[in-house]
């Protein structure tokens, strides 16, 4: 969400649209990185990190023998791509991905194709939310944790919004992935009907490589 909400901001200065998509993009942003910090605090405060990991650095101090810490730069291991310990490096990656992204928008402003494409990308992104919950709920054939009334405040937002994209006449790309946007709800609420009576299995946590749970 904080990507697509990226992109529909940077989309303003190629192709005009109306002004509340893009106070929607502003507050989405920020409205994230404040889900990232409370994600953050409560996912460090419940386990024990032998290793810290940053965006832009890796802290190789073992806590197990008090050893030195040790920086080194450039970490970027994609196995613990956002997964770090502090919020502030989420932070960092934002503004980066930020200013790199405003600088490539800079120089292609003037191509319709960019532009265009940028518009899809931010759409898409955003119509792609379900998708992780809608895979996850197919593989343990089970809705179970997963809050219904969530995805029906999706359905009618998004319901909503792709209808206003439509009578506005805003940029075909956003009409679009609206509709798959509202394919996507529907489907997660058909899993719901269908995994009703199925037996519920508990869903299983694998622990992550660096770290183990708090007792």
């Amino acid at each position: 969400l904080a990507i697509s909400s990226m992109f529909s901001s940077f989309l303003r200065f190629g192709r005009r649209f109306e002004s509340p998509l893009l106070w929607q993009s502003i507050i989405m942003i920020i409205t994230m990185l404040l889900m990232l910090k409370l994600c953050t605090e409560v996912r460090v405060s419940n386990e024990l990190n032998v290793k810290r990991r940053s965006f832009a650095a890796a802290d190789s101090k073992d806590e197990e023998f008090k050893a030195p810490p040790k920086r080194s730069y450039l970490d970027f291991d994609l196995n613990y791509f956002w997964h770090w310990s502090k919020f502030t490096d989420y932070v960092q990656c934002v503004l980066t991905f930020t200013g790199v992204t405003g600088y490539i928008t800079y120089l292609w402003l003037d191509s319709s194709i960019f532009v265009e494409t940028l518009g899809f990308l931010a759409v898409f992104t955003e119509a792609m939310l379900g998708v992780p919950q809608l895979y996850r709920n197919y593989q343990n054939r089970s809705t179970e944790g997963m809050s219904v009334k969530m995805v029906l405040m999706w359905t009618s937002g998004d319901t909503f919004k792709t209808g206003y994209f439509i009578l506005n006449q805003a940029p075909f790309q956003f009409s679009i992935c609206g509709l798959l946007q509202v394919f996507v709800d529907m489907a997660i609420l058909l899993q719901v009907y269908l995994y009703r009576y199925s037996p519920q299995k508990p869903v299983s946590h694998p622990a992550h490589p660096a770290s183990t749970k708090a007792l």
